[in-house]
């Protein structure tokens, strides 16, 4: 569904990626680890068009990211951001249907809060919640809202940005669990960012991870432990001492 093949991307004389080679299969949930400021987001970015990279291909469904029509190619994503980025001035329903409020995937006020309160019930939230504003809810409230707009228009693609970030262990299960039944329900295609390894065995398919700008080690998750890759072992045991430490 999605590859990048030999993407290079230079902030100044900041060299974020080195030739970053990465197929996720569609149907699939994949995982990106690695370090804070290792380009994960830089990844996303770039096949959602918002940075161009220097040079390499990224290709969606066999049509290049560079030359798709924006809109359409754009409406066949879900985002769930990492600090939930509701809109605070309007109420839940609201926050959710913002797609489908506006655009090309414009639906009628009424259809657009009905299917705004079925998703809300689908993360587990009750029809009451949709008439409060994101300042009324707890933070894992708050989580839940943003992967409910993330699936109101029902696309293909999702993207999670550290979707526990901030939630205590038991929300965190919560959302992980809720994450997973998702995308195997809608049968999407999924990417996320995360560095919190309890989400990475829950959620994923497979891992890759992004260490010195380029795809260090990728396989199932089921082999991840089992793997001989020193970076990828320091990672998943948070050991301070190992290659990626040496190369700080």
């Amino acid at each position: 569904m999605i590859t990048l093949s030999k993407i290079h991307k230079t902030f100044d004389s900041n060299q974020v990626l080195r030739g970053v080679d990465l197929q996720v299969p569609r149907g699939e949930s994949m995982v990106i680890i690695g370090g804070s400021g290792t380009g994960k987001s830089i990844c996303i970015k770039c096949i959602l068009g918002l940075v161009t990279p220097d040079s390499g291909e990224i290709i969606v469904d066999g049509q290049n990211v560079e030359t798709a029509e924006r809109d359409a190619f754009l409406a066949r994503f879900g985002m769930l951001f990492q600090g939930g980025a509701l809109f605070d001035s309007m109420p839940i329903w609201q926050n959710v249907a913002f797609r489908l409020l506006r655009g090309g995937l414009k639906r009628p006020k009424a259809e657009a809060r009905e299917i705004a309160i079925e998703k809300l019930r689908r993360v587990g939230l009750s029809p009451d919640v949709a008439d409060l504003f994101p300042s009324e809810l707890s933070g894992g409230m708050q989580k839940r809202v943003g992967l409910a707009r993330a699936i109101a228009a029902e696309p293909e693609i999702i993207f999670f940005d550290e979707p526990t970030t901030g939630l205590d262990p038991i929300m965190s299960g919560v959302i992980n669990e809720l994450i997973r039944e998702i995308v195997v329900e809608m049968g999407a295609t999924a990417i996320t960012i995360t560095h919190d390894m309890s989400s990475v065995r829950a959620i994923a398919d497979k891992v890759a991870m992004l260490h010195n700008g380029v795809i260090q080690w990728t396989g199932p998750v089921a082999q991840m432990d089992q793997s001989d890759d020193p970076y990828l072992t320091q990672f998943i045991s948070g050991s301070a001492h190992g290659p990626i430490e040496s190369v700080r």
